[in-house]
């Protein structure tokens, strides 16, 4: 039986002629309460993930459910259906359990605040917010086991809970959480950060609804929803062809020797609405890797991905998702079934992006980019202090943004959702390790008239002993290129023992000892060049190289060549550039940089690991 809110007050509100002056003031008052909730939680939270980092999602919807200013789109009406109950006023929800929120959340460590927001006893709108929490209590720290096989293994399920019962806290069910978990400090300032986060939206809302009336602000929300409704209705007429096209792209590996995983999607139009059908995306993975996609969610990437291309003074939210069907095939690696482990979803989610752009790119050559960094890979440190205290790291690296029609791809960024990196100085003054390099890879970005951007290079020196885990991915498949342009660098991590020796690292892995003055080259992959490398301006490469940037070497890869002095020696250029050119045979839209047969070939020679073995299922 789906949720019953409990209203005081049974007065029904009035949709009601508003006019555009005061939609366009109500309409930026509610992006600052978006705005204000990530202050208020970066103020107050612990972990260097949400304070630092920003892996945090806030949200304010309408009282149907529908995201009005927000991230990461809306889930309620899929917790409405899941949560058998009553909300009253002062009610506050907590859950982190994707089987039982429609997959709002997508693995264990997400822990979701949801608050109602009422006003004069009436329900007025939602607030939600939810953070990346250090721990979950897993099988390792970080609560992000690779190698899990069910969802038990990932630590403690939080059903849809109320964490305040009409405003009051229940302390028990608080604690009965924490004791479950590592970081059970940080989890507490962390919760109550969202707490907080979400308290202030509701404040907000209910002042804008005082100022200038209940149904203005209902109807408001509306209006602003029907805006992105009209406008996603344009852009998807312009993109989404009528004509079926399809696209797939792999995840390497899922941690435990079995890949790469092949995700494909095909999207048509009908009407004005845009299909997108996952049929052909492998059966779900034994391990970690799955991602339960939620199909609102999706709309919500698409949503985003669209509207920041096209008009990103578009405000984005729910309005427009009647324009667009999702299918995902059940018991696949989008759509696993219970109690299949999730934690490691992050490779197939930043996937997701990449399939998104090739879909675009056949339809609108013109809007293509190269494959980029989507995907957010982790570090994990752990251990005991030389004070005998417990420590616990959670990073999340950056590298190299595609190509694009418009320019270069930022180095050493983050392509999704908008994180930040935590600063070097910060984690040297919190954890017992020291950075010994940051910085871009030269030649890391695939070359192409736009070059994609570099992959970064970060050497973490261990000051004690302790253990590590890694989450990353594009190791074995290439963040392909795109118009004629070349790949970008695959990602590595190489270990140097205090004693010399040499280890190389899977993308992939879970507690690897390691020891006082050993230090991890964590490298991640450049994006992919767009264009014809010999169509950029020998200038422009040669900025590239006295910046560090390309190599001189590299820079031969653009048909550029360099005299001893650093200038561009113009006739060894156009002459190479004549050869490469004569050299060059058309590959098609992709520069894939070999098939997925031929990478496995290559693997151990080119990567320093085994190629995985063909998943069975």
């Amino acid at each position: 039986m789906p949720a019953k809110i409990i209203e005081t007050n049974s007065a029904p509100f009035q949709s009601i002629d508003v006019d555009t002056v005061t939609v366009d003031i109500i309409e930026n008052a509610l992006r600052n309460v978006r705005e204000e909730m990530d202050a208020v939680l970066f103020r107050t939270a612990m972990s260097p993930g949400i304070r630092e980092q920003g892996d945090c999602f806030p949200m304010v919807a309408n009282r149907d459910g529908k995201m009005v200013v927000g991230q990461f789109g809306s889930f309620i009406h899929g917790f409405m259906e899941a949560y058998d109950g009553e909300i009253e006023e002062g009610d506050i929800i907590l859950t982190n359990d994707p089987y039982m929120c429609n997959a709002a959340v997508s693995h264990l460590p997400d822990w979701i605040v949801l608050v109602p927001i009422f006003k004069d006893g009436r329900h007025l709108a939602w607030a939600a917010m939810f953070g990346h929490m250090s721990d979950n209590g897993g099988m390792v720290p970080g609560s992000i086991p690779i190698s899990a096989e069910t969802i038990y293994q990932e630590g403690i399920r939080i059903p849809p809970t109320k964490l305040y019962k009409k405003g009051v806290l229940q302390s028990e069910v608080l604690e009965l959480i924490l004791h479950n978990v590592r970081t059970s400090e940080w989890n507490r300032f962390d919760l109550n950060a969202l707490v907080a986060a979400c308290r202030t939206a509701s404040k907000r809302c209910v002042e804008i609804a005082e100022r200038f009336g209940d149904d203005t602000f209902c109807t408001t929300m509306q209006m602003m929803l029907d805006r992105n409704l009209e406008a996603m209705r344009s852009i998807i007429n312009i993109v989404v062809p009528e004509e079926p096209q399809y696209f797939e792209d792999f995840i390497c590996d899922d941690g435990v020797g079995k890949g790469p995983y092949k995700i494909a999607c095909t999207w048509w139009r009908e009407g004005d609405v845009a299909v997108f059908d996952f049929e052909g995306t492998d059966p779900q993975a034994k391990s970690s890797v799955n991602f339960y996609l939620n199909e609102d969610m999706f709309k919500m990437f698409f949503g985003s991905f669209t509207i920041n291309l096209f008009d990103p003074h578009i405000l984005f939210n729910d309005g427009f998702y009647e324009l667009v069907d999702v299918r995902i095939p059940e018991g696949s690696l989008l759509k696993p079934k219970f109690p299949a482990a999730l934690s490691g979803r992050t490779h197939a989610l930043g996937r997701i992006f990449d399939v998104m752009g090739g879909l675009l790119g056949q339809a609108s050559p013109d809007a293509l980019n190269a494959a980029g960094f989507s995907d957010s890979p982790h570090l994990f440190f752990s251990g005991y202090d030389k004070q005998g205290k417990w420590f616990q790291l959670f990073q999340i690296g950056f590298g190299g943004i595609p190509g694009r029609p418009i320019g270069d791809g930022p180095d050493g960024h983050s392509l999704w959702p908008g994180f930040t990196n935590v600063p070097n100085e910060f984690i040297e003054a919190y954890f017992p390790l020291r950075i010994m390099k940051y910085e871009p890879i030269p030649d890391s970005g695939g070359a192409g008239l736009h070059r994609g951007g570099n992959g970064l290079t970060v050497a973490y020196e261990f000051l004690v002993d302790g253990q590590i885990g890694i989450h990353d991915d594009r190791w074995l498949t290439y963040p392909w290129g795109v118009q004629g342009g070349d790949p970008g660098m695959r990602s590595s991590k190489l270990l140097v023992r205090a004693s010399g020796d040499e280890e190389w690292l899977p993308a992939k892995c879970d507690e690897v000892d390691v020891k006082e003055g050993d230090v991890l080259y964590f490298n991640t992959w450049g994006g992919g060049g767009w264009g014809d490398p010999t169509a950029r301006g020998p200038a422009v490469v040669k900025i590239d190289v006295d910046r560090g940037l390309v190599s001189r070497e590299g820079a031969r890869r653009y048909g550029v060549v360099l005299g001893d002095d650093g200038s561009v020696d113009t006739d060894a250029t156009d002459a190479l550039r004549n050869e490469l050119r004569l050299q060059h045979t058309d590959d098609g839209l992709f520069n894939y940089g070999g098939t997925i047969e031929e990478l496995k070939a290559r693997s151990l020679e080119e990567t320093h690991l085994e190629a995985p073995v063909a998943p069975t299922f």
